[in-house]
């Protein structure tokens, strides 16, 4: 205790010089902050190791997350020509059963018409034949 008194103890008294070495105040300051200070650099020294430390598991981190999504996209490129496929399909399918109907449906037709024909194909002639005889000033008006 009396060494803490110390400390607030003038160094010397007002007026005439008084014989004595006045007190190192400096020197007792660092005397007792040395130690904790010491300690203080130690953990200091400790935090930057732990930092370091942290900063390169984060950047193994950031390398394995960028090598996964680096073969996850390879993955998805790999599988989306299939998927794709699959996906058109159900559309293809639903387009050609279209075409197959459309066909079937020409078909229909263009048999009606062939079967229509012989029957129509006379009287078509006759009106042709009368059309162009009315161009070329014939006579013929009886379809």
């Amino acid at each position: 205790m009396r060494d803490f008194l110390e400390r607030f103890r003038p160094a010397g008294t007002p007026g005439a010089s008084a014989t004595g070495v006045p007190a190192d105040r400096t020197a007792e300051r660092a005397a007792e902050l040395e130690p904790s200070l010491a300690r203080l650099a130690s953990v200091q020294q400790e935090a930057a190791q732990i930092r370091a430390a942290a900063e390169q598991e984060a950047e193994a981190l950031r390398q394995n997350a960028a090598r996964e999504a680096a073969r996850m996209v390879d993955a998805a490129r790999e599988h989306a020509h299939e998927l794709r496929r699959q996906t058109a399909e159900p559309l293809l399918r639903e387009a050609r059963q279209e075409a197959d109907a459309l066909r079937a449906a020409g078909d229909r037709t263009a048999s009606a018409i062939r079967e229509r024909a012989p029957e129509r194909m006379p009287h078509l002639v006759d009106l042709a034949v009368a059309d162009a005889l009315r161009l070329t000033g014939g006579e013929r008006d009886d379809p």
